[in-house]
């Protein structure tokens, strides 16, 4: 059965150009990653070959692929002068992507531009990733309005992806940033979501990376707090990257099987089987992806 992963990571040439002559985080050194919040990381050259992901996405069942700018390298945060340069080496570079890929475009969050953003769609990307922490709390989403009209606007969905994460003292191990920073950044943005970005933009269908660091079995907690009585937006879902059957059917037994959506984020982690049956294996990689990139259900000839 083909279907569509909504989170995987490909970098093209341009942007790993434009990493290595940056002499300050984010930067490459040769295939070492350095950012600010986290140890170097040796990069595998072979994650960023476009014909051996194609190939994977095709031992992977799968008939698209949705890449992304990596949040965590910080690129959206940095100043405009500092950001526009690699925001365009990745969108030159997505753009050029073969099949199966299609590419989430990005957006500088420190000075938010509604204009580059319309130009940089008008390219065929297939919405817009912010990083979590960019919509975090009411600040947040005043401060990205503007990107987020584009997307209603423009009928288009926007992914929360975790965002760069915070600078830690001492040693910690290999597992903490994905486990900490990036769970406490996804859980944070599913509610300020629910309480501050659905009033100001109704018609937005959005995805939340990682199950939404798992917020969402927290309804009970909510309703015991006075949040709501469990109610399911229709056009929040959840993608399913790292994770495996109980977190899986943990999420379905919350929000049910229609808002959750297959993402695997390759390089990093391969898809997991969920084990949740083929009725909602289909759900996952075909049909809900379908709401959430286009908004309606997908209707077949007869």
């Amino acid at each position: 059965m083909p279907g569509v992963d909504v989170h995987q990571h490909l970098w093209g040439a341009p942007l790993i150009e434009a990493l290595r002559a940056r002499r300050t985080p984010p930067r490459l050194d040769g295939w070492t990653l350095h950012l600010h919040g986290e140890p170097p990381y040796e990069v595998d050259p072979a994650d960023h070959d476009p014909a051996r992901r194609a190939e994977l996405a095709a031992a992977d069942g799968l008939d698209s692929a949705l890449v992304s700018l990596s949040s965590p390298l910080g690129i959206e945060w940095l100043p405009p002068e500092d950001s526009r340069p690699l925001l365009d080496a990745y969108h030159d570079g997505a753009a050029a992507l073969p099949e199966p890929f299609g590419a989430w475009a990005a957006a500088c969050v420190r000075e938010v531009d509604a204009d580059a953003l319309d130009r940089d769609l008008d390219r065929g990307f297939v919405g817009l990733q912010l990083p979590a922490d960019a919509l975090a709390d009411a600040a947040g989403y005043a401060r990205c309005a503007p990107l987020l009209d584009v997307l209603e606007r423009r009928g288009l969905p926007l992914f929360v992806h975790p965002g760069p994460a915070p600078r830690i003292d001492g040693d910690v191990p290999a597992w903490w940033t994905a486990l900490v920073p990036y769970v406490q950044q996804m859980h944070a943005a599913w509610f300020a979501f629910r309480a501050y970005g659905r009033p100001r933009h109704p018609r937005l269908r959005v995805c939340f990376a990682l199950l939404a660091g798992l917020a969402p079995v927290h309804g009970e907690r909510l309703a015991a707090r006075g949040g709501g009585r469990g109610e399911v937006d229709p056009d929040a879902f959840v993608e399913t990257s790292s994770y495996g059957p109980r977190a899986a059917d943990a999420v379905v037994r919350a929000l049910g099987v229609d808002v959750v959506v297959h993402g695997s984020d390759r390089p990093y982690a391969p898809p997991a089987d969920l084990k949740q049956g083929e009725a909602a294996r289909h759900a996952f990689r075909v049909a809900n992806p379908y709401r959430l990139l286009h908004g309606k259900e997908r209707t077949h000839a007869v």
